[in-house]
């Protein structure tokens, strides 16, 4: 069948013949929290990107189809170099991680050559290849503290960087990277929020800026969101808005209010059910990462989830 067909099957026979095709090619799907809602109701398990991970090391399943963007669905590959790891839409990247090459990377490094390299997930293969260790917007300070040097070069993310700055007594040289969702709230946001919602604690990701991390309750990861939504009646999240979908699923006693409505990831919302069956039915765009980049990248993944234990 054609990518158009799956398109004009109903929810209930594209769920059937998802379940049907897990069985018979022994899959897994693994979903991010941002992704639209009808794809987080079929994954097998959801998460931030440390849980989407963790999940990849642990699954017995032979494929993985990581709903989420490209760096996600690669750290599933470097992780399992033996399954096959399925990315439902092959557009959906992330800008942020393709604002660092590996070899600008490099040149920046010879600048610094006491400074050790943490990259955030959110960067490509090539990048984790030529990185000391990676890390999660939920362990990044942990890591970075974990780490014997005192000098610090952090890519991509300027925003993390600063915020992990403030967490530690490391020197942090950040590169000039940011995810475009986040960098764009403002310290107005969260004043605007908080008089529609007197009294309402307010939570936002470490990827947005400084004066909005100053002005916020809260600083914590997608997972680390999902947890104090378990603490609070109500909650104001700066992140985007799939998220929010989530919490109103697990907590529907509860009431979640997005800080910005416009908080929208427009390459996590490319993956839809009927593309998510397709991609699993035939196979379609599978991960394929050298060998060399991929062992290499393993090194800065691995050491990441050994200093997450």
């Amino acid at each position: 069948m054609e990518l158009e067909e799956y398109g004009r099957l109903s929810t209930d026979d594209l769920v059937a013949r998802l379940d049907r095709l897990k069985c018979e090619k022994d899959a897994v799907v693994l979903g991010h929290n941002y992704q639209v809602e009808a794809v987080q109701l079929v994954s097998d398990h959801l998460g931030d990107s440390l849980r989407l991970a963790q999940l990849a090391t642990s699954t017995e399943a032979n494929v993985i189809v990581l709903c989420g963007v490209d760096f996600m669905a690669e750290s599933a590959k470097i992780l399992n170099p033996e399954k096959t790891v399925l990315l439902p839409h092959e557009a959906a990247t992330c800008p942020m991680a393709a604002m660092v090459t590996a070899p600008a990377l490099e040149a920046f490094k010879a600048e610094h050559p006491r400074a050790a390299v943490v990259c955030y997930v959110n960067t490509t293969a090539e990048v984790k290849a030529v990185s000391d260790v990676c890390c999660t917007s939920s362990n990044a300070v942990d890591i970075v503290r974990a780490l014997d040097t005192d000098e610090i070069i952090f890519v991509p993310d300027r925003n993390l960087a600063a915020y992990v700055a403030t967490k530690t007594d490391k020197t942090i040289i950040p590169w000039e990277g940011h995810c475009y969702v986040h960098d764009n709230f403002v310290a107005e946001d969260i004043a605007l929020a908080k008089g529609e919602h007197p009294g309402v604690p307010v939570v936002v990701h470490p990827e947005c800026p400084p004066e909005v991390i100053a002005e916020a309750d809260h600083v914590a990861s997608t997972g680390g969101m999902v947890g104090l939504a378990a603490e609070h009646e109500e909650l104001i999240v700066g992140t985007e808005i799939g998220l929010i979908q989530r919490m109103n699923r697990e907590f529907p006693e509860r009431r979640f209010y997005p800080l910005s409505s416009f908080a929208v990831c427009r390459t996590m919302k490319l993956t839809d059910l009927p593309r998510l069956v397709w991609a699993l039915d035939n196979g379609v765009h599978e991960i394929v990462i050298p060998e060399p980049v991929r062992a290499r990248a393993e090194g800065s993944l691995t050491r990441m989830l050994e200093l997450s234990k």
